[in-house]
């Protein structure tokens, strides 16, 4: 065999078994920006079934709100708009802080990267124990789900129409645990994501050509803030 075909085949092996000088770079993808691209369409189309499952949920409220409108008024009277419009704030600067995450990566920006990262966990952490207060508060009032629970007559006193409204706010408090309950399941998926991407931070792993799992994880974010975005005043403020 010639010394050319050899060196072909060598070639070809090299390709079929990964790029030696490109770690962080799939042996089934042509470069990086392949990588990337199709990275982008599977994070898509994961965040596409994840508005479908949330979508569900957004339905089950409006049926419910409609069938009864005078629980969702009463119901709100038993949940903090402060604490909620703090939640609030608190993830749109966590939006900021994830999208700066990428910026950072794709500067190279190894200090900035990790700050943003560190900010972006800090601040889910402030989303979880703010909400940790509104459910204690909840379980302390006996504001709960089923129907064995009401709220007690303190609670009752900053309600409107109390009474006639009592027995039937398991039905709103059953839809705001589900829809917040699994909205901070995702939260705390994020901060598992978010805690991976630190300590592959913190190893120089990302630079300008190799950033997917930032971008990507930032977008999973934003749909977890923009949720929670729909969630505030679908719950708290619409009367």
């Amino acid at each position: 065999m010639s010394e050319a075909a050899i060196d072909a085949d060598a070639a070809h092996e090299d390709d079929d078994h990964g790029h030696h000088d490109e770690p962080f770079l799939g042996h089934h993808f042509k470069d990086h920006d392949h990588q990337f691209n199709t990275g982008k369409l599977g994070i898509w189309l994961f965040l596409g079934q994840e508005l479908l499952f949330f979508g569900g949920l957004f339905c089950a409220y409006a049926i419910y709100r409609g069938m009864h409108p005078e629980i969702f008024v009463e119901g709100h009277h038993f949940l903090d708009v402060n604490l909620g419009a703090i939640n609030t704030c608190v993830l749109l600067f966590s939006s900021l802080t994830a999208a700066w995450s990428v910026r950072m990566a794709q500067l190279g920006n190894k200090k900035g990267l990790m700050l943003m990262i560190a900010l972006t966990i800090a601040c889910a952490f402030g989303f979880l124990g703010i909400k940790y207060i509104e459910y204690s508060h909840k379980f302390h009032e006996g504001i709960l789900w089923g129907q064995l629970f009401a709220p007690s007559p303190e609670a009752m006193e900053h309600a409107m129409h109390g009474v006639e409204a009592n027995s039937r706010l398991h039905i709103f408090f059953s839809i705001y645990f589900v829809m917040t309950g699994l909205h901070g399941i995702h939260v705390i998926g994020g901060i598992i994501a978010y805690a991976w991407l630190l300590k592959r931070a913190a190893a120089g792993h990302f630079g300008p050509n190799y950033y997917g799992p930032v971008d990507f994880i930032a977008l999973y974010w934003h749909l977890v803030d923009l949720v929670w975005i729909f969630l505030f005043p679908l719950l708290y403020l619409i009367h």
